[in-house]
């Protein structure tokens, strides 16, 4: 993979866990007490609400994890649905963030992304009963498209929308005696800071600006639409992968 590239897909990554650390962080505080992109700390807090009887936080969970699972089905299904009316190869994993049918799932997640900061304006950046339930279930489908993209991305090694494997081979790369620095060592520590930037900017804005909360994971997302609009230099948009040809950086960011 160049480096032109290789840059292009860093970018998006970083962008993707910038976002998904600022909707985390706002789900967290005014959607329930629930992320809706880390499932294994909502299956997590679903065992204690269950164990502590809280009817409020097995809702929410659930509501979650569901809206979670819909759209990673949905991003599966827009990649299908937008190969077969295009006639263009069936999406397969190992292909570029440009890749058509990839392109299309994070605009998809895009338009939920829209309505959710619809709906927190109209909620005036509290949400409470049936609006809450909402828009939590809204954003975690979003989240589930991302990350429904991402592995059609052929990162099947690391998420962006949690990060303890990258966490795991970053720390183990460093740990490994007589490792050589690598390209993707150097990109690991990027991608876990862009989720710290997203949650942190979160915070403050939640704090201090509530309404402009859903601005921060939007933003993260036009820039990855923009990004993923046009092939990076020395890939030309009409070019397609041979199917016998293994992409070279499938474990990016992995």
């Amino acid at each position: 993979m160049n480096r032109s590239r290789q840059r292009v897909t860093a970018l998006i990554a970083i962008f993707l866990t910038f976002g998904s650390g600022a909707m985390d962080v706002a789900s967290f505080t005014k959607l329930g007490g629930v992320f809706t992109s880390v499932m294994t700390g909502n299956i997590v807090l679903c065992g204690l609400a269950i164990a502590r009887g809280s009817v409020s936080l097995i809702g929410h969970t659930v509501t979650a994890f569901a809206g979670y699972v819909v759209g990673v089905a949905g991003g599966t299904r827009i990649a299908w649905w937008h190969t077969a009316r295009t006639g263009a190869p069936a999406p397969r994993k190992g292909v570029e963030a440009w890749a058509p049918h990839v392109r299309a799932v994070f605009v998809a997640e895009l338009v939920l992304m829209a309505g959710f900061l619809a709906g927190w304006e109209a909620a005036g950046s509290s949400p409470s009963g049936g609006a809450e339930y909402l828009l939590l279930a809204v954003a975690a489908a979003a989240m589930g498209m991302q990350a429904s993209a991402v592995t059609q991305m052929g990162l099947t090694d690391v998420s962006t929308t949690y990060l303890t494997g990258t966490l795991t081979r970053l720390v183990g790369s460093l740990a490994s005696p007589g490792r050589q620095p690598d390209r993707e060592g150097a990109i690991r520590p990027a991608v876990l800071a862009g989720l710290l930037a997203g949650a942190l900017l979160s915070g403050l804005l939640v704090k201090t600006a509530a309404a402009w909360v859903p601005a921060l994971p939007v933003a993260a997302l036009v820039a990855v639409v923009l990004l993923s609009a046009a092939p990076p230099e020395g890939l030309p948009a009409n070019r397609r992968r041979p199917r016998n040809v293994t992409p070279s950086w499938q474990h990016v960011l992995a």
